[in-house]
């Protein structure tokens, strides 16, 4: 499996298929590369090269008890685009991903950077402050932290079978073969990655990294968010980013690159190619 080792000895499996501009892709907590599936198939048809991988604890990654952070995850993120010496990249983050690109880009640079788009995203900060007082109370991430201990494999079985891609709502059809791809993805990562990764994606105030991005973004949002609730992300992302442009989708959910993944990458490769 091709890997790159970052600097404090933590293997990354990544996957490089095709030839073309970079499109890199950044998965959601707790899954992996393989949640880009549909992204990855659709743009390497379309003449792209497309690149993924498992962040630290996940998927195929090494399963190491620490750096489970947004530092580490950009600089494991860098270390991959210098590993392969990308150029006129874009970059492509979903969920926890999406606060992973925006950190990478912010703390690293935009030279090898073109474009980026944040999809169903964390950004600006999830959790509620004195500042944020639309975000989601402490409790609520404290809650998943328990549930992940008391037992993970139930907890991820009733995110995806739930909230994660609106099965919760009245008429909607669940798929079984998305709800177990999902479990399976998470239960191949590391239960101290997945719980330290709770803190990392909901107390990471990227306010100051938005800011700082000069690149287009594009700013992907369900507004039937259960995870990530619409109101206190993607409006306030595409605000503080200097080129930023906000696409709401009414009725998505959070999990829409995978449910409604044929308006997604449309929208994606029309925002690339312009």
């Amino acid at each position: 499996m091709p890997t790159i080792t970052t600097k404090d000895g933590v293997e990354i499996f990544y996957k490089d298929w095709g030839k073309g501009q970079p499109i890199v892709f950044s998965h959601g907590w707790p899954l992996s590369a393989d949640d880009w599936d549909a992204q990855m198939l659709f743009f390497l048809n379309n003449g792209f090269r497309v690149i993924a991988h498992d962040r630290r604890g996940h998927g195929r990654s090494s399963q190491v008890a620490d750096g489970h952070d947004m530092d580490h995850y950009a600089d494991d993120l860098a270390a991959l685009t210098a590993h392969l010496d990308l150029k006129d990249a874009v970059h492509v983050g979903h969920s926890t991903g999406g606060g992973e690109v925006v950190h990478y880009i912010a703390r690293h640079g935009e030279s090898r950077v073109a474009k980026a788009a944040i999809l169903s995203a964390v950004p600006p900060l999830m959790v509620q402050t004195p500042a944020n007082p639309g975000g989601l109370p402490k409790d609520v991430f404290d809650g998943f932290q328990a549930q992940l201990a008391a037992g993970r494999s139930q907890f991820y079985r009733e995110i995806a079978a739930g909230p994660f891609y609106g099965y919760n709502r009245p008429g909607a059809k669940p798929s079984e073969a998305v709800i177990e791809n999902w479990w399976r993805q998470g239960m191949m990562g590391g239960a101290k990655a997945h719980y330290d990764g709770i803190v990392a994606f909901s107390q990471t105030d990227f306010t100051e990294d938005l800011k700082k991005i000069t690149v287009p973004v594009l700013v992907m949002h369900g507004d039937d968010d259960q995870i990530v609730p619409y109101e206190d992300s993607a409006p306030l992302s595409a605000k503080l980013l200097k080129n930023g442009t906000l696409k709401t989708y009414k009725g998505f959910p959070h999990g829409m690159p995978t449910t409604e993944a044929a308006t997604i990458n449309a929208d994606l490769l029309a925002f690339i190619r312009s």
